[in-house]
């Protein structure tokens, strides 16, 4: 279980947006999202980096 920092999610939309890009890559993935504390939770096969990079280049820039 990965549980990353990620930037900008404002409401559910851009908790949808998260997901669609995980799920592009590993359709069988879980992602949880809590837009207080901007913390995305995720089961997936992907690696930590492939992941932030996904979410990344969705439009929300994951931070350490």
């Amino acid at each position: 279980m990965l549980s990353l920092k990620v930037s900008g999610m404002t409401c559910g939309g851009c908790i949808n947006a998260v997901t669609r890009a995980v799920q592009a890559e590993d359709p069988q993935a879980k992602v949880q999202a809590d837009l207080a504390s901007q913390i995305v939770t995720l089961e997936t096969t992907l690696s930590a980096a492939q992941a932030s990079q996904l979410i990344t280049d969705a439009g929300f820039p994951v931070v350490q």
